[in-house]
C-alpha cells in the first residue's frame, strides 16, 4: 500500500511538473535589459529612501525579486549598463537602442522591458519611442525608492512592466513607460516629482492605461508617429549630434549660446519662459548661433503647453515637448536633415 500510495504521490508529481512546464512554454518571452539607476540601487538602511547608491544589483537579482515572473511571461535578462540615470549619455542610448532592435527582430521575442534610473527615464524612453524598427511593445519602468527599502516599488513595478510587454493588446503602441499602475506614452509622461512615487504623470494627453489587479487596461493611443513610422536610424550611428538646453530667466544673458556655439553645438533647445518665451538679452546671441548654422527649437520651461508662433522670437516650434525630450528629437532630426523647414515638421509629427 504504501508503494502504491508512493507511486501515485510521484505519477502525481510528474503531471503536475509536465502541466507547469507545457504552461511556462505557452507564455510570451520578454527580454530585460537593465540599466542601473534606484531600482538598482542599495542603502544601508531599509528605511532610507534617500541617500542611496544606484546601480549596484544586477539584472539577475532585480528579477529574482520578482518571483511571480513565471506565471506572466518566459523573461530572460541582460545588463546593458549599471549607472544613475544622471549618468546616462548618447553612447549607452545608441548601445541600448541597437540591442532593444537587435532582440525584436527575433521571432522568438515578445517584448523588451528596460530597468532605468527615473530622472532621465523619459528621455531614453522618447530616444527609443523614435528609433525602435518594431511595432513589439517596449516598456521601460525603474523606481523612486532602492531595492533594500522597505517599501521598494521597483518589484511591483517590473511586474507590470513585464505584464504590460507580455500583452499582445500593447503592439503598436510606442514605447510605453509602466510605473505605479500606470501606462503612459513615451512621448507625454513625465517625472514631476522628485521624491513621491507617484511622479510619472502624462500631462495634458493622458495615460494610455492602467494596470487594476495586475491586468491592463489600455483606453486610448497617441496620434504621434513613432517607431516604424519615423525616419530615425541609429544602426549604423556611432555619435550623435552636439544639442544643448539653455534655460530662460529673468535678467539670463547671451554669453551661454555664445559658449555653446563654441563648443559645437550643433543644435540649442530653448528652455523659454511662459509659452516658449525668449528676452531681449538673449535675442542677439540666438540670432548669431542662427547665422552660423546652429539649429534653434523653442520650448518652453513650464513642462507643458504648446508653444505658439510668434514674430517677436526665434527660433523652430519645439510643439508641446518638454526641453529634454526636445533635445533628444533635435539630435535625431539633425542626423537626418539640416534644413529647419523639414526639421520643424518632425517636430508636428514626432
Amino acid at each position: 500500500m504504501n508503494i502504491f500510495k508512493s507511486g501515485v504521490f510521484a505519477i502525481a508529481l510528474t503531471v503536475t511538473a509536465v502541466s507547469n512546464a507545457m504552461a511556462q512554454s505557452s507564455l510570451p518571452q520578454v527580454a530585460v535589459l537593465a540599466t542601473g539607476g534606484t531600482i538598482a540601487g542599495t542603502a544601508a538602511q531599509d528605511t532610507q529612501t534617500t541617500g542611496y547608491k544606484p546601480g549596484v544589483l544586477t539584472a539577475d537579482a532585480l528579477l529574482k525579486s520578482v518571483p511571480s515572473l513565471d506565471k506572466v511571461a518566459k523573461v530572460s535578462a541582460e545588463q546593458v549598463a549599471n549607472v544613475g540615470s544622471d549618468n546616462m549619455d548618447n553612447e549607452i542610448l545608441l548601445k541600448l537602442a541597437k540591442r532593444v532592435n537587435e532582440l525584436l527582430a527575433r521571432d522568438d521575442i515578445s517584448g523588451v522591458v528596460i530597468t532605468h534610473g527615473t530622472d532621465t527615464l523619459e528621455e531614453t524612453a522618447y530616444f527609443l519611442n523614435l528609433v525602435v524598427k518594431s511595432d513589439k511593445p517596449v516598456v521601460i519602468t525603474g523606481s523612486m525608492r532602492p531595492a533594500t527599502a522597505i517599501s521598494a516599488d521597483g518589484p511591483s513595478n517590473i511586474l507590470q512592466a513585464v505584464t504590460v510587454a507580455a500583452d499582445k493588446d500593447a503592439r503598436g503602441r510606442g514605447v510605453m513607460i509602466v510605473l505605479n499602475d500606470r501606462i503612459g506614452s513615451a512621448r507625454d509622461t513625465t517625472k514631476t516629482d522628485a521624491n513621491s512615487v507617484d511622479t510619472f504623470k502624462s500631462l495634458g494627453s493622458g495615460y494610455l492605461g492602467t494596470l487594476v489587479n495586475q491586468v491592463p487596461h489600455f483606453e486610448t493611443r497617441i496620434d504621434k508617429k513613432h517607431t516604424v513610422d519615423t525616419p530615425f536610424d541609429v544602426a549604423t550611428l556611432s555619435a550623435l549630434p552636439k544639442v544643448d538646453i539653455l534655460y530662460g530667466y529673468q535678467n539670463d544673458s547671451g554669453y551661454l549660446y555664445d559658449a555653446a556655439v563654441a563648443n559645437q553645438a550643433k543644435g540649442i533647445v530653448v528652455a523659454g519662459v511662459g509659452a516658449g518665451s525668449e528676452s531681449r538679452f538673449v535675442l542677439p546671441a540666438i540670432k548669431a548661433a542662427m547665422d552660423k548654422g546652429v539649429v534653434v527649437v523653442r520650448s518652453s520651461r513650464t513642462g507643458s503647453g504648446h508653444v505658439p508662433e510668434d514674430e517677436a522670437y526665434l527660433g523652430l516650434l519645439g510643439d508641446n515637448l518638454n526641453p529634454q525630450k526636445a533635445r533628444i528629437l533635435l539630435m535625431l532630426a539633425l542626423t537626418v536633415t539640416q534644413d529647419p523647414a523639414k526639421i520643424q515638421a518632425m517636430f508636428h509629427a514626432y
